[in-house]
């Protein structure tokens, strides 16, 4: 649950600075409600976050893209597959995609936010030790 609001709120920000770039003052932003499930799975990410925690933080950034875009490919076609659409759609965005599923040019924020969810892991551990 909390991986799930987080990426949530992680990505109405990203969404309304996207808006802002584009000059829109009320920073409008969006989500689905697919997210919350699809950005939960981060805790998965937290046994690969252990067996790697020793490799420098680009190795583990590098690995957390890589990761966080399978998912992201893998959750996109099983929505289009069960219900004939992904909330997202890359085509028309960028040329960086693949079948729309996700975006390549994305790999530096999913770099980041894969270092972010560790950090969240080392408090979260933290907190409830």
């Amino acid at each position: 649950m909390i991986y799930g609001l987080i990426g949530w709120t992680m990505e109405v920000f990203w969404t309304g600075l996207g808006s802002l770039m584009k000059g829109d003052l009320m920073l409008s932003s969006s989500t689905y409600l697919w997210m919350f499930p699809i950005y939960g799975l981060a805790v998965f990410l937290e046994r690969v976050h252990d067996s790697i925690a020793e490799r420098p933080w680009y190795v583990r950034g590098f690995i957390y893209a890589v990761l966080i875009l399978a998912i992201e490919y893998l959750s996109g076609w099983l929505l289009r597959s069960i219900l004939g659409a992904c909330p997202w759609d890359y085509r028309d965005a960028t040329p960086y995609h693949i079948t729309g599923l996700i975006r390549l040019d994305y790999f530096p924020v999913w770099f980041v936010a894969g270092l972010i969810f560790e950090r969240i892991h080392k408090v979260l551990d933290r907190l409830l030790v």
